[in-house]
């Protein structure tokens, strides 16, 4: 059977040449004589592996000296814990509600302190950002919070907020890697990779080192403290070692691609493909508002319940899967990740066009 289009927003699509290379490498790693998936985390050619993708990252995102690169475990909700166990020095928190993760990460701050909520787009099911040029942003707080991609809704931040000094905390889990980013502008983000870099099971956090401490919250657990992982180099226990190797992998293929500059070039025009229909189309429309739209998550309806369910069937007998939109907006969604390539986006427009032919009053 021929692979198919996968427009999962997660566990995603990966790269054909990364998975090719896996799979001439599953019985016998670079002469080692087992996979890495066998192999242990502190042998030495496990530490080569590790290694060397912190180094492809720091590479990619010409992450500054004083910051550190974790990978850790336990998905980027994880994160909404132990963002304010390690962080939330004065027990308060600002954050900018755009979709369910923010929410979720909104609601999670709450247990270990005050969790204000400064700006939301819920109002209008979060399909817009709200304008953060001059937030209400609290004197003693000790960060601000965002998602910068919003996965269900399809949203992303163009411009970061204006945090008037404080320190930006993101998870950009759905638009990690997808185009250059200043890292300096952050004091954490972090992502799961399942969406844009690897698979399920290995988050990526980027942390200023004056941020990582042993001051953290009474009773953080030992591997929920950033300081333990830091200081151990990602190996404090046995990591998600396998997913590690595939994300350096894909580290190495962006970089063989020509890097984020290049990949950004490679998402506008594949976006542009997609939302350029919707504009004109007289069946489908998109959800979102078009100056706040993901280069990543495409989310569009007919308006018709049935007819949405059907071009969903449809279109998986055709080999484009997991378009189905998110419970709480309906519809359909395409996400078009890193490794979606141009001819995937090609046949869903083509199969939209025939099928609002057929539909079209």
């Amino acid at each position: 059977m021929s692979r198919i289009f996968n427009f999962s927003a997660g566990p995603a699509v990966l790269p054909e040449e990364v998975l090719k290379e896996a799979a001439a490498e599953m019985l016998d790693y670079k002469g080692s004589g087992m996979s890495v998936m066998e192999m242990s985390h502190r042998s030495k050619v496990y530490e080569t592996i590790i290694t060397e993708a912190e180094a492809d990252l720091r590479d990619l995102l010409s992450i500054p000296d004083n910051y550190k690169v974790l990978f850790l475990q336990g998905g980027a909700s994880t994160q909404f814990a132990a963002v304010p166990m390690n962080l939330m020095k004065n027990k308060v928190a600002d954050h900018i509600v755009t979709g369910q993760w923010a929410k979720k990460a909104y609601q999670e701050a709450q247990i270990y302190g005050v969790a204000n909520k400064i700006a939301s787009s819920e109002d209008k099911t979060f399909s817009y950002i709200p304008d953060c040029s001059d937030l209400p942003i609290s004197e003693d707080a000790d960060y601000v919070y965002i998602c910068e991609n919003n996965t269900i809704y399809g949203t992303k931040f163009k411009t970061l907020p204006n945090t008037k000094g404080k320190d930006l905390v993101a998870d950009v889990s759905s638009c990690f890697l997808s185009e250059p980013v200043d890292i300096a502008k952050y004091g954490l983000l972090f992502a799961g990779a399942q969406k844009n870099v690897g698979p399920a099971g290995v988050v990526i956090a980027i942390i200023r080192e004056d941020l990582i401490t042993e001051d953290t919250f009474p009773g953080t657990p030992t591997m929920l403290k950033y300081k333990i992982h830091a200081d151990a180099k990602s190996l404090y226990n046995t990591p998600p070692a396998y997913g590690i190797y595939i994300c350096g992998k894909v580290f190495k293929w962006l970089k063989d691609l020509g890097g984020l500059s290049v990949m950004k070039e490679k998402n506008e025009e594949k976006a542009a493909l997609l939302y350029d229909f919707l504009d004109q189309s007289k069946l489908f429309s998109g959800t979102v508002r078009k100056e706040d739209r993901s280069l990543m998550n495409v989310p569009f309806v007919t308006g018709n319940d049935e007819l949405d369910a059907l071009f969903v069937k449809e279109a998986k007998a055709v080999g484009l899967e997991n378009l189905k939109g998110h419970r709480s907006v309906g519809g359909m969604r395409a996400s078009i990740y890193n490794a979606m390539p141009k001819a995937g986006v090609e046949a869903l427009v083509a199969f939209m066009k025939d099928f609002e032919e057929k539909h079209s009053a």
